[in-house]
Protein backbone atom coordinates (compact mmCIF):
# COMPACT_ATOMS: atom_id res chain seq x y z
CA UNK A 1 0.00 0.00 0.00
CA UNK A 2 1.39 3.42 -0.98
CA UNK A 3 2.05 6.08 1.59
CA UNK A 4 -0.61 8.81 1.52
CA UNK A 5 1.90 11.66 1.03
CA UNK A 6 1.36 13.30 -2.36
CA UNK A 7 3.91 15.94 -3.41
CA UNK A 8 1.40 17.88 -5.53
CA UNK A 9 -1.08 17.97 -2.66
CA UNK A 10 1.63 19.04 -0.20
CA UNK A 11 2.84 21.83 -2.47
CA UNK A 12 -0.73 22.95 -3.01
CA UNK A 13 -0.97 26.21 -4.93
CA UNK A 14 2.78 26.71 -4.78
CA UNK A 15 5.72 27.50 -2.51
CA UNK A 16 4.72 31.03 -1.52
CA UNK A 17 7.53 31.83 0.94
CA UNK A 18 10.55 30.40 2.75
CA UNK A 19 8.53 29.10 5.68
CA UNK A 20 6.33 27.15 3.30
CA UNK A 21 9.40 25.75 1.54
CA UNK A 22 10.98 24.44 4.73
CA UNK A 23 7.67 23.04 6.00
CA UNK A 24 7.37 21.10 2.75
CA UNK A 25 10.90 19.71 3.06
CA UNK A 26 10.19 18.61 6.64
CA UNK A 27 7.03 16.80 5.55
CA UNK A 28 8.69 15.26 2.50
CA UNK A 29 11.66 14.02 4.51
CA UNK A 30 9.38 12.40 7.08
CA UNK A 31 7.16 10.72 4.48
CA UNK A 32 9.89 9.51 2.10
CA UNK A 33 12.79 8.91 4.46
CA UNK A 34 13.10 9.92 8.09
CA UNK A 35 12.13 13.04 10.06
CA UNK A 36 14.67 15.85 10.17
CA UNK A 37 16.83 15.94 13.27
CA UNK A 38 19.45 18.22 14.78
CA UNK A 39 22.12 16.03 13.21
CA UNK A 40 20.89 17.04 9.74
CA UNK A 41 21.88 20.68 10.27
CA UNK A 42 25.05 22.28 8.97
CA UNK A 43 26.79 23.69 12.06
CA UNK A 44 26.44 27.46 12.39
CA UNK A 45 30.19 27.78 12.88
CA UNK A 46 30.80 26.11 9.52
CA UNK A 47 28.51 28.62 7.81
CA UNK A 48 30.21 31.52 9.58
CA UNK A 49 33.69 30.33 8.54
CA UNK A 50 32.64 30.04 4.90
CA UNK A 51 31.10 33.51 4.89
CA UNK A 52 34.20 34.99 6.51
CA UNK A 53 36.48 33.28 3.99
CA UNK A 54 34.47 34.70 1.08
CA UNK A 55 33.95 38.08 2.70
CA UNK A 56 30.20 38.06 2.21
CA UNK A 57 26.99 36.87 3.83
CA UNK A 58 24.84 34.11 2.39
CA UNK A 59 21.20 34.91 1.64
CA UNK A 60 18.79 34.02 4.44
CA UNK A 61 17.21 31.24 2.36
CA UNK A 62 20.56 29.49 1.91
CA UNK A 63 21.51 29.82 5.58
CA UNK A 64 18.10 28.52 6.68
CA UNK A 65 18.27 25.51 4.35
CA UNK A 66 21.71 24.57 5.65
CA UNK A 67 20.57 25.07 9.24
CA UNK A 68 17.70 22.62 8.73
CA UNK A 69 18.98 19.90 6.39
CA UNK A 70 22.33 20.87 4.89
CA UNK A 71 23.98 17.70 6.26
CA UNK A 72 21.13 15.37 5.30
CA UNK A 73 22.87 13.68 2.37
CA UNK A 74 19.87 11.72 1.06
CA UNK A 75 18.05 15.05 0.58
CA UNK A 76 20.83 17.18 -0.88
CA UNK A 77 23.73 15.10 -2.16
CA UNK A 78 22.86 12.19 -4.45
CA UNK A 79 23.81 13.57 -7.87
CA UNK A 80 23.95 17.38 -8.29
CA UNK A 81 24.56 18.38 -4.69
CA UNK A 82 24.01 21.35 -2.46
CA UNK A 83 27.60 22.44 -1.88
CA UNK A 84 28.91 22.35 1.65
CA UNK A 85 29.68 25.85 2.97
CA UNK A 86 33.43 25.45 2.39
CA UNK A 87 32.72 24.41 -1.22
CA UNK A 88 30.59 27.47 -2.03
CA UNK A 89 32.50 29.80 -4.34
CA UNK A 90 32.17 32.94 -6.44
CA UNK A 91 31.98 32.54 -10.23
CA UNK A 92 32.84 35.50 -12.44
CA UNK A 93 29.70 35.19 -14.60
CA UNK A 94 26.97 37.87 -14.53
CA UNK A 95 29.31 40.22 -12.69
CA UNK A 96 29.79 37.66 -9.92
CA UNK A 97 27.67 34.69 -8.84
CA UNK A 98 27.69 32.92 -5.48
CA UNK A 99 27.52 29.25 -6.50
CA UNK A 100 25.70 26.99 -4.02
CA UNK A 101 25.03 23.89 -6.17
CA UNK A 102 27.01 21.98 -8.80
CA UNK A 103 26.28 19.40 -11.45
CA UNK A 104 28.09 16.23 -10.43
CA UNK A 105 30.81 16.54 -13.09
CA UNK A 106 31.08 20.30 -12.88
CA UNK A 107 29.20 20.83 -16.14
CA UNK A 108 26.75 23.34 -14.65
CA UNK A 109 26.42 25.56 -11.59
CA UNK A 110 23.48 27.15 -9.79
CA UNK A 111 23.92 30.42 -7.99
CA UNK A 112 22.83 33.86 -6.87
CA UNK A 113 24.21 37.07 -8.32
CA UNK A 114 26.37 39.01 -5.88
CA UNK A 115 24.20 42.07 -6.54
CA UNK A 116 21.22 40.13 -5.15
CA UNK A 117 22.84 38.90 -1.93
CA UNK A 118 21.04 41.58 0.08
CA UNK A 119 17.73 39.81 -0.66
CA UNK A 120 16.53 37.14 1.76
CA UNK A 121 15.18 34.93 -1.06
CA UNK A 122 16.89 36.07 -4.27
CA UNK A 123 16.47 34.76 -7.82
CA UNK A 124 18.64 31.86 -8.96
CA UNK A 125 20.56 31.50 -12.22
CA UNK A 126 22.03 28.36 -13.77
CA UNK A 127 25.06 28.18 -16.00
CA UNK A 128 23.57 26.38 -18.97
CA UNK A 129 25.32 25.26 -22.12
CA UNK A 130 25.03 28.72 -23.70
CA UNK A 131 25.69 30.83 -20.62
CA UNK A 132 23.89 31.90 -17.47
CA UNK A 133 20.07 31.86 -17.60
CA UNK A 134 17.32 32.53 -15.08
CA UNK A 135 16.40 29.33 -13.24
CA UNK A 136 13.92 30.26 -10.49
CA UNK A 137 12.56 33.52 -9.13
CA UNK A 138 13.32 32.51 -5.53
CA UNK A 139 16.14 30.54 -3.96
CA UNK A 140 13.83 28.71 -1.53
CA UNK A 141 11.85 27.25 -4.46
CA UNK A 142 15.09 26.27 -6.21
CA UNK A 143 16.16 24.41 -3.07
CA UNK A 144 12.83 22.56 -2.95
CA UNK A 145 13.50 21.58 -6.57
CA UNK A 146 16.97 20.38 -5.55
CA UNK A 147 15.51 18.17 -2.80
CA UNK A 148 12.96 16.64 -5.20
CA UNK A 149 15.55 16.09 -7.94
CA UNK A 150 17.97 14.44 -5.53
CA UNK A 151 15.16 12.15 -4.37
CA UNK A 152 14.67 10.92 -7.93
CA UNK A 153 18.01 9.13 -7.86
CA UNK A 154 18.38 8.58 -4.14
CA UNK A 155 17.74 4.84 -4.23
CA UNK A 156 18.36 2.99 -7.48
CA UNK A 157 15.91 0.25 -6.56
CA UNK A 158 13.09 2.79 -6.48
CA UNK A 159 13.94 4.90 -9.55
CA UNK A 160 13.79 4.60 -13.32
CA UNK A 161 13.74 6.77 -16.45
CA UNK A 162 12.48 6.56 -20.01
CA UNK A 163 12.63 8.59 -23.19
CA UNK A 164 9.08 9.29 -24.32
CA UNK A 165 7.70 8.57 -27.76
CA UNK A 166 5.16 10.91 -29.38
CA UNK A 167 2.19 8.99 -27.99
CA UNK A 168 3.54 9.16 -24.43
CA UNK A 169 4.70 12.80 -24.19
CA UNK A 170 1.46 13.99 -22.58
CA UNK A 171 0.60 10.91 -20.53
CA UNK A 172 2.17 12.03 -17.25
CA UNK A 173 0.00 15.14 -17.28
CA UNK A 174 -3.09 13.10 -18.05
CA UNK A 175 -2.63 10.39 -15.43
CA UNK A 176 -0.83 12.22 -12.62
CA UNK A 177 -1.34 15.52 -10.84
CA UNK A 178 0.82 18.50 -11.83
CA UNK A 179 3.03 19.82 -9.03
CA UNK A 180 2.72 23.60 -8.70
CA UNK A 181 6.34 24.45 -9.40
CA UNK A 182 7.09 26.87 -12.24
CA UNK A 183 8.50 25.64 -15.52
CA UNK A 184 12.27 26.04 -15.49
CA UNK A 185 15.11 25.33 -17.92
CA UNK A 186 17.35 22.31 -18.08
CA UNK A 187 20.99 23.14 -17.44
CA UNK A 188 21.72 21.71 -20.89
CA UNK A 189 20.50 25.05 -22.22
CA UNK A 190 17.63 24.05 -24.51
CA UNK A 191 15.17 26.96 -24.37
CA UNK A 192 12.25 24.79 -25.46
CA UNK A 193 13.02 22.14 -22.87
CA UNK A 194 11.11 23.10 -19.72
CA UNK A 195 11.01 20.81 -16.72
CA UNK A 196 7.69 19.84 -15.11
CA UNK A 197 6.77 17.73 -12.09
CA UNK A 198 3.86 15.36 -11.48
CA UNK A 199 2.85 13.11 -8.61
CA UNK A 200 0.39 10.79 -6.92
CA UNK A 201 0.51 9.36 -3.39
CA UNK A 202 3.89 7.63 -3.09
CA UNK A 203 4.85 8.50 -6.69
CA UNK A 204 7.04 11.29 -8.06
CA UNK A 205 7.71 12.13 -11.71
CA UNK A 206 9.84 14.76 -13.46
CA UNK A 207 9.49 15.32 -17.20
CA UNK A 208 12.48 16.99 -18.82
CA UNK A 209 11.01 18.53 -21.98
CA UNK A 210 7.74 18.51 -23.88
CA UNK A 211 8.70 16.97 -27.21
CA UNK A 212 9.47 13.55 -28.64
CA UNK A 213 12.53 12.07 -26.96
CA UNK A 214 12.08 14.03 -23.73
CA UNK A 215 12.98 12.08 -20.61
CA UNK A 216 10.66 11.08 -17.79
CA UNK A 217 12.37 10.36 -14.45
CA UNK A 218 10.29 8.51 -11.88
CA UNK A 219 10.59 7.50 -8.24
CA UNK A 220 8.34 5.40 -6.04
CA UNK A 221 8.29 5.51 -2.28
CA UNK A 222 8.14 1.72 -2.45
CA UNK A 223 9.01 -0.80 -5.12
CA UNK A 224 5.30 -1.33 -5.70
CA UNK A 225 4.80 2.40 -6.27
CA UNK A 226 7.59 2.43 -8.87
CA UNK A 227 6.18 -0.58 -10.68
CA UNK A 228 2.76 1.05 -10.74
CA UNK A 229 4.18 4.16 -12.44
CA UNK A 230 5.98 2.09 -15.05
CA UNK A 231 2.85 0.08 -15.78
CA UNK A 232 0.78 3.26 -16.10
CA UNK A 233 3.24 4.77 -18.59
CA UNK A 234 4.53 1.91 -20.76
CA UNK A 235 7.82 3.49 -21.82
CA UNK A 236 11.15 1.88 -22.57
CA UNK A 237 12.37 1.95 -18.99
CA UNK A 238 16.14 2.04 -18.69
CA UNK A 239 16.37 -0.46 -15.86
CA UNK A 240 13.49 -2.61 -16.97
CA UNK A 241 11.28 -2.06 -13.94
CA UNK A 242 8.11 -1.86 -16.00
Amino acid sequence: MSDGFDVAEAVGGGIVDRQRAWAFVRDFASAWGAPLSDADATPAAELARAEAALGLRFPAALREAHALFGARLDLVSNLDPLLTPDEVFVHDGLGGVLVYRSENQGCAFWGVRLEDLHLDDPPVFVEARHGWVRFMDRLSVAIVELVLSEALIGDGRLCDASELSADLVGVAGERFRRVALPDYPMWTGAEDYPVRWFSAPGKLLRQDGLGVGCVLHVRGRTRGDLEAICQTIPGQWRWGVG
